[in-house]
């Protein structure tokens, strides 16, 4: 064979393999849909995706207006947490989880959607639920890197859907109508999360 008909035959053959490779489905070529793993609403933290049997999907704002941030504490580890979240037979989610020790957060749930935190519908329709480790009574839990960083997550929100950054909009699961849960509990300091939340 000589050196033009080689180059023609190589030629031909990268055309026939282009044309093999465009009848491949991308999703074989390129691993899981970047959809299978959405980007978290929030940079700073790490996608840690609920159940989706324990939230609502929806299409917020524009379905529903936020104008809540519910304040949460897990009674239970960070990751014990996590995991409740995704099992289906548990029913409940939020949004985020921040952990103790560092302030590390981990999003759950899309911001867009519903989740089952506030233990009342329409408060679930219109707030993000913030969950952060730790117990009530145990305020050890409630570090300088976990208000930190859980008023910075606070502060964001509030930016992005015009919330107010007060103590009206700004709530503990208490606070909630029809509620039996304390959390955050008396051990939580408010004036200085707010305060926080303000200067974010």
């Amino acid at each position: 064979m000589d050196k033009k008909r080689h180059l023609h035959h190589l030629s031909r053959r990268g055309i026939l393999k282009g044309a093999a490779l465009a009848a491949v489905p991308y999703a074989l070529l390129s691993g899981p849909p970047a959809s299978a793993q959405p980007s978290q609403d929030y940079p700073d933290g790490e996608w840690y995706p609920a159940n989706s049997a324990n939230y609502t999907v929806s299409s917020r704002p524009s379905a529903y207006k936020i104008d809540r941030v519910i304040i949460h504490v897990t009674q239970e580890t960070y990751i014990g947490a996590l995991n409740v979240f995704s099992n289906p037979a548990k029913q409940v989610s939020a949004h985020y989880v921040v952990r103790s020790a560092d302030g590390h957060v981990a999003q759950c749930v899309r911001e867009s959607d519903i989740a089952w935190h506030a233990g009342n519908w329409d408060y679930n329709t219109r707030s993000i639920g913030i969950e952060h480790e730790g117990w009530v009574d145990q305020p050890s839990y409630f570090t300088n890197a976990l208000y930190e960083q859980s008023a910075r997550l606070t502060a964001t929100i509030c930016a992005k859907y015009g919330i107010p950054r007060d103590r009206e909009h700004i709530i503990g699961h208490y606070e909630v109508p029809g509620t039996d849960h304390t959390d955050p509990g008396v051990n939580w300091d408010w004036v200085r999360y707010i305060r926080l939340v303000n200067f974010a």
